[in-house]
């Protein structure tokens, strides 16, 4: 602090007698904090939580989160509103919870109970005032074989071998969380290919990776973004895959390329729309696939789909947030409106619903405190109501009060 007063006055008395132009001394800022994730607010400002799904499909739930906590170490901690939060204070969460739920109080007095005994953290949002940006995810159900035909000639690969997953964090610390794939060329770990590569080049070709072949080229395409999905195979069995990896390219969204490129003004892009151009116009699939460089690979599972948690999702409960700002397996609710559909399967109206909700799952493209993934379920009414949905609304986390 003397050194720089110094060499303050010094400055002055050069501008003083003309030898120098006037200087700007820079001026240190402060670091700024960044805000937590979720902020614990008043009991007083929240409206009630009237749930529009069943009492079955909420315990259902929450014993997906306890079996998850159920094997995790017991040493774990979750971030939750700016502190370190016990694996045992999520656990008596959400046994305390689950215990007033199954209680055949009317909804005002559960409700009551709620907030005598659970602290409310609000999600700060992307604007830092509650706004979250809430979207809809599904599982498809594809037409497929075991086998490759003329009928079913698009693979579904399982991981290769040659990716080399790098988890930064060990490295640094800054990069806590990050990853990256690759693979090992002469010894030195390179990207991996690309989705051009794979699916153009044919460079997985012969390797014995194939788990099945489908019939629809853009129903695959749409699967690697879900991530998930049940095939219907020939004589009525079905498989059912799930997100085992990537190739570690960045994901890029074709509905902003349709755009760039004039295929379809903005006001346009939804999941129907860019279905609907993707099958109309089947030269094109090549080009506008590979504007996403991102190549999902999957694996067989019994049960799914699976998210994030290593468990079964629930249709209407779970949700995908960043699990790096959010506590895994947190009871939570959500306020938003919801499409409603014609028998055509066109929104005649919006509906504001407010909902329980665990989350059990991430996504990557959901990142920050705005972005929250409901999943809706499997095959065509919650692909609508998935494709349909982009709404701003809230979410808020519970915690028992100590």
């Amino acid at each position: 602090m003397k050194l720089r007063r110094t060499v303050e006055f010094l400055l002055i008395l050069l501008c003083l007698a003309g030898c120098v132009k006037r200087i700007e001394i820079p001026v240190e800022k402060p670091i700024e904090v960044p805000k937590p994730a979720l902020s614990l607010i008043k009991p007083e400002k929240l409206k009630p939580v009237v749930d529009d799904l069943d009492r079955e499909s909420l315990l259902a739930a929450i014993e997906k989160s306890l079996q998850y906590y159920d094997g995790i170490s017991g040493n774990t901690s979750f971030l939750l509103g700016g502190r370190n939060v016990s694996l045992r204070e999520l656990k008596e969460t959400l046994a305390a919870f689950r215990e007033i739920i199954r209680g055949s109080e009317a909804d005002e007095m559960r409700w009551n109970k709620i907030l005598d005994t659970f602290d409310v953290y609000r999600a700060s949002g992307f604007d830092e005032n509650g706004t979250v940006l809430f979207t809809g995810y599904f599982e498809p159900i594809l037409e497929g074989s075991l086998e490759e035909t003329q009928e079913y000639r698009y693979p579904i690969y399982r991981a290769p071998d040659d990716t080399v997953v790098v988890h930064l964090g060990k490295f640094n610390r800054k990069y806590r969380n990050e990853k990256i794939v690759g693979r090992l060329e002469d010894g030195e770990l390179v990207p991996y290919f690309t989705r051009q590569d794979i699916e153009d080049g044919g460079l997985l070709k012969g390797r014995e990776l194939e788990l099945a072949w489908v019939k629809d080229p853009v129903e695959l395409f749409f699967l690697h973004i879900q991530g998930s999905g049940t095939i219907t195979l020939p004589g009525g069995d079905f498989l059912q895959v799930s997100y085992a990896n990537s190739n570690g390219r960045p994901y890029r969204s074709i509905g902003k390329y349709l755009i760039e490129k004039g295929k379809l003004s903005p006001g346009e892009v939804t999941h129907g729309a860019v279905k609907k151009y993707l099958t109309e116009h089947p030269l094109e699939l090549s080009e506008i696939f590979n504007y996403n460089e991102s190549y999902v690979f999957f694996r067989i599972v019994e049960k799914g789909p699976v998210g994030a948690l290593g468990l079964p999702l629930t249709a209407g409960r779970s949700i995908a947030t960043d699990l790096d700002l959010f506590p895994r397996g947190g009871v939570a609710f959500i306020r938003v409106r919801k499409p409603v559909f014609d028998d055509g399967g066109n929104i005649k109206a919006w509906k504001s619903f407010s909902r329980f909700v665990l989350n059990h799952d991430t996504g990557g493209v959901i990142k920050g405190p705005g972005r929250v993934d409901l999943f809706c379920g499997t095959g065509s009414d919650a692909e609508l109501l998935a494709g349909s949905l982009k709404e701003k609304g809230e979410l808020y986390f519970l915690l028992k009060k100590r």
